[in-house]
């Protein structure tokens, strides 16, 4: 059900770096849902096609949020109650080969949000994005994995994310930013790059549906399990704890479940409409992947009310469509 309009029927306003993206997009649907009043960052190339849509419901500031002063002209002109700081490097793998730039933005970026915002009388609450990736390697044992959890990050990307994680302890201690944080596990669905499993896995094998002879999908590691929930239900979250989380808490949007990526592969093929061979690429394979990755989010249910409502399954068949439906 949408919220209430704010003070004399005004809507709430809403803001997200990374809006054009794959979560931020879908974000931006989930609060416009809502009843909010959006508007978003985005690189000044970066498409839209995500957002096509909605595109005469939002609007879009174009710039780079390793500019500060871009930064704050911006975030100053919209004045939003609740900012949703997504922008970011995302992919793990790529993170070692652009490991300059990944923390340039997922650590100089995110310094320059949380101090366009800073003293805001405005701003009602900072939800910044982190990653289960911060955790690193750990013992099956050891599941589910907690907020309390040491940090061991392993990738660039990780280690830029629990490095913004630590920078936001200072905004909220020493600033009095109203700030929490969301580390979420890993999720997928329709509007992914395919540089991620489950939108690589759908792209391969919609090229090979398309194929003429041998149909043949060359993947990575099949062995690592994942906690894996649908982007769907991860934007509600997102919106959920801007709504009732704690300021300086951390939460966690998880599934609860481990799926075993060779699994869902499997899942997949099964629904092709043409009988294909799974080979191995090992220059697919990463030296420092996590066998293993599980969460709770029993702290986030406790305040908020969210959980996981989309079944895995669908996730899959939607994505699936997706790929198919592209050219």
């Amino acid at each position: 059900m949408p919220i209430s309009s704010g003070w004399r029927g005004k809507k709430i306003k809403a803001y997200i770096t990374g809006i054009c993206g794959f979560a931020g997009s879908w974000l931006a649907e989930e609060l416009v849902a809502h009843g909010y009043s959006v508007r978003g960052a985005a690189l000044p190339d970066e498409s839209d096609h995500n957002l096509r849509s909605i595109s005469r419901k939002i609007k879009i500031d174009r710039f780079d949020i390793t500019d500060p002063e871009a930064c704050k002209a911006a975030l100053v002109k919209a004045r939003p109650e609740y900012l949703f700081h997504l922008a970011a490097i995302s992919s793990v793998g790529q993170s070692f080969s652009i490991g300059d730039l990944t923390f340039r933005i997922n650590v100089i970026g995110s310094h320059n949000v949380f101090e366009a915002v800073r003293g805001r009388s405005w701003i009602k609450k900072v939800v910044y994005v982190s990653s289960s990736d911060v955790y690193g390697p750990v013992k099956p044992q050891d599941m589910p994995l907690k907020p309390d959890r040491l940090f061991n990050p392993v990738s660039p990307y990780a280690q830029s994310k629990a490095a913004a994680e630590y920078m936001s302890r200072i905004y909220i201690e020493h600033y009095n930013l109203p700030l929490v944080i969301v580390r979420s596990f890993n999720h997928t669905g329709p509007r992914q790059n395919p540089n991620f499993a489950i939108p690589s896995f759908c792209r391969k094998i919609v090229t090979a549906e398309r194929a003429r002879g041998r149909k043949t999908v060359a993947v990575g590691n099949l062995m690592a399990k994942r906690d894996i929930s649908d982007v769907r239900d991860i934007v509600r979250g997102y919106r959920m704890i801007a709504q009732k989380g704690k300021v300086g808490n951390v939460y966690q949007l998880c599934s609860g479940r481990a799926y075993g990526i060779g699994d869902l592969l499997k899942r997949l093929i099964a629904s092709a409409n043409t009988p294909i061979k799974v080979t191995r690429d090992k220059q697919l394979f990463r030296k420092s992947d996590i066998p293993i990755l599980r969460g709770s989010y029993y702290g986030t249910r406790k305040d908020t009310g969210w959980k996981p409502e989309i079944a895995i399954d669908k996730t899959l068949k939607d994505t699936l469509d997706f790929w198919r439906s592209r050219d």
